[in-house]
């Protein structure tokens, strides 16, 4: 007899170049408050959790400072788009798309996210 694979709750996903990477259990997402998690190239992403369930992932490095904190950063809407404001110099960055809303000329990386039921063999 093969045991069935034992599930440990839904984790969050993000796409990444090489497929799916696990960043954490969903129940550590707070709606409205986001996490920092480090990928495997040595970057950080920032993913949160909206008031409708919704997640979003963006690229957790502030490009007008250099500092890693967007993941603390407040979240609001503008025009009915999700957004983080830098905790730093305030810029605004769109949390599907990845663009600024304070300066056209600069986004930073969205990343495709999903919540997920995995394997303890995953």
């Amino acid at each position: 007899m093969t045991p069935a694979l034992e599930t440990t709750g839904p984790k969050v996903r993000l796409r990444l170049e090489g497929g799916w990477f696990t960043v954490c259990d969903l129940s550590a997402l707070l709606p409205g408050r986001g996490v920092a998690a480090l990928l495997p190239d040595g970057r950080q992403a920032a993913v949160f959790a909206d008031r409708a369930g919704r997640l979003h992932a963006i690229d957790n490095r502030d490009p007008f400072t250099g500092a890693a904190v967007l993941s603390r950063g407040l979240t609001g809407t503008h025009r009915g788009r999700p957004f983080v404001a830098s905790p730093l110099l305030k810029q605004r960055f769109d949390l599907e798309s990845g663009q600024c809303l304070d300066d056209a000329t600069v986004r930073v990386t969205a990343y495709e996210v999903t919540a997920a039921e995995v394997t303890a063999a995953e």
